[in-house]
């Protein structure tokens, strides 16, 4: 079939171009100065126990500041990061978990294994500075939200619970502790009651 150039009758306006789908246009490759970046989010999220997302919008540079030095007190970190370099460095199951949670500026605090003390200090902060907002939190493996993260700073620091905690089994553990202590001495009594029949039998024996 010759062609000049013109599509056949009936074909309307189809195009010989191929078309490429989104799915099929390759990827930049990312900067040297991304790629950086996302290595460094994924050393954190490694390090990390427990990451508490807000929105910082409307903070200063030297709100910021402020609460890091605030977080810095209890070991924790707090990064303002890209959303798309934070979902491509976290994995994809975590990356998917927090998707709603990655729109508009992001700030995440990168905890350790407590997370009432870095809960206290973004309440607080938000209390003093009216400007942040805590989107959620990412917990022990579980997304919680912003509701529960309030209720989360509203509980005693992690040592004052643990003396607590220490304080109601008190009683109990005294009970076991006297338990096992004369169950103690009954043996230490049977055993040395062995003793000296066993001395009593090696002095007939020589008698």
């Amino acid at each position: 079939m010759a062609c000049n150039g013109r599509p056949p009758d009936g074909w309307g306006a189809f195009s010989f171009h191929a078309r490429i789908t989104p799915q099929e246009v390759p990827h930049p490759m990312p900067t040297a100065k991304k790629q950086a970046a996302v290595d460094g989010l994924k050393s954190q999220l490694e390090r990390a126990h427990n990451l508490f997302f807000t929105d910082f919008a409307g903070l200063t540079v030297a709100d910021i500041t402020k609460l890091r030095g605030e977080l810095r007190k209890d070991g924790s970190s707090y990064s303002v990061v890209k959303n798309t370099l934070f979902s491509i460095a976290a994995s994809e199951e975590l990356a998917k978990q927090l998707e709603q949670f990655l729109a508009g500026p992001t700030g995440i605090v990168f905890a350790g294994a407590d997370p009432v003390a870095p809960a206290k200090a973004l309440k607080q902060f938000a209390d003093e500075a009216k400007k942040l907002e805590i989107k959620a939190a990412y917990i022990d493996g579980k997304v919680v939200a912003a509701s529960q993260v309030l209720a989360l700073a509203a509980l005693p620091p992690k040592d004052q619970l643990i003396a607590q905690m220490i304080g109601s089994l008190a009683s109990p553990m005294r009970g076991l502790v006297t338990v096992l202590a004369g169950n103690q001495s009954g043996l230490v009594r049977a055993l040395e009651r062995i003793r000296e029949q066993k001395e009593a039998a090696v002095s007939t024996a020589h008698a």
